[in-house]
Order: structure tokens, then sequence, then C-alpha cells
């Protein structure tokens, strides 16, 4: 399987592009924003590559941000996402605003995106509300902790991984301190990891 190509961008569609990698060419189709935050040809590129294999075909998707490919093999786990549609759907929210919507049920933002309808939309909702938190908790394995300005008590720790999951899934810090000092208030100090980001995720979408 290939999980990643660092080549020369040599062509651009509207939904695709291709990566000259030692002289073979490799068809990578991605969402809008990934396309255009590629570099012009005959610029070097690296992308995430997700290798989808058919009896007919050995497709690739590409993707800039590992937030975004993670979405990416979630949302195509629903009954009726396949890829084109979950490409549509990060089109339309990227990592952060899509676990916020999912966090919040918010359909309407879901039904944004082409091709998904207030049933798809329900689905999403039903079967990732409790796995959009998770997700981000995941993003970048929180490797790099970040600095937050939350007291030294029992829950400043998990307020900190709360505050370095929403950073990277994109939020600005203050937003991203302001939403996780309320949920904290909201939830308590016995409150667990997972829902305190999706609590944060819900004032984020408000």
């Amino acid at each position: 399987m290939i999980a990643r190509l660092v080549g020369q961008v040599v062509q651009q569609g509207a939904d695709h592009c291709v990566i000259d990698v030692g002289g073979v060419g490799y068809l990578v189709y991605a969402s809008a924003p990934t396309l255009a935050a590629l570099p012009a040809p005959p610029s070097v590129a690296t992308l995430l590559i997700e290798t989808h294999v058919r009896e007919d075909a050995l497709l690739l998707y590409g993707f800039t941000e590992a937030a975004e490919r993670d979405w990416f093999r979630l949302l195509t786990t629903v009954q009726g996402v396949g890829a084109k549609v979950a490409l549509a759907i990060l089109a339309t929210l990227p990592p952060g605003p899509l676990a916020a919507a999912i966090a919040g049920g918010d359909r309407a933002a879901l039904t944004r995106a082409p091709g998904v309808g207030a049933k798809l939309a329900a689905r999403l909702v039903t079967e990732l509300r409790e796995r959009a938190g998770a997700m981000a908790t995941s993003t970048h394995g929180l490797a790099a902790r970040a600095e937050a300005p939350f007291p030294s008590d029992p829950m400043a720790a998990m307020a900190t991984d709360a505050l370095s999951a929403l950073l990277n899934l994109g939020y600005r810090r203050a937003e991203a301190e302001a939403a996780v000092s309320r949920a904290a208030r909201e939830l308590g100090a016995e409150a667990d990891l997972d829902p305190l980001i999706r609590a944060s995720l819900r004032f984020l979408l408000r």
C-alpha cells in the first residue's frame, strides 16, 4: 500500500493532481482545499496517501494533514459515504469544524456538503458523535502539549490535553482556551477527557 508520496507536482485538475516520483506519475484524488494548498508545478510536494484497491482500479487519495486523512478514513466507514462524498465533506468542513458539527449534532452544517442529505447527515451524527472527541484527542497523537493558562489542579492536565487537541484541529488559541475553560466549568472536576473535548467543540460551534 502507498502511504506517502514526495515528488513534483506536474499536473492539477479540479479533483486530482499528478505527482511525479522518480519518473512515475501518480494520479492522486484530493479535496479542493488540499489541491489549493499544493505548490505550483513543478514544485515538490508531500502528500499523505490513502490507498483504495478495487477489482478494476487502484485509487490514491491525498492529504496534506494527518487529521484530514484520519477523518477521511472515518467518514468512509459510514454507509452511504464513499470517497467522493468524504472529500466533499472535508472540502466543506475541515477537521476542526467537522468535529464540532458532529459533536454538536449540527446536521444543517453537514448538509452543506455536496452529496449529503438530511438522512445521511443524521447517520453521520448518530454513528460518529461519540468518536468526534476521540478523533480530536488522537490528532497528531498529542505529541506536543500546548502551554495552557490553566491553574495547577487535578483538571489542569486534562484541560491542557483538550486545548492541545483543539489547536491541532486548527482552532485559534484564544477561542480554544475560552471553550475549554467554559466546558471545564460546566462539567466539573470529575469530567473525563473525551466529554471535555466534546463539550468544548459544542461551545466552539455556537
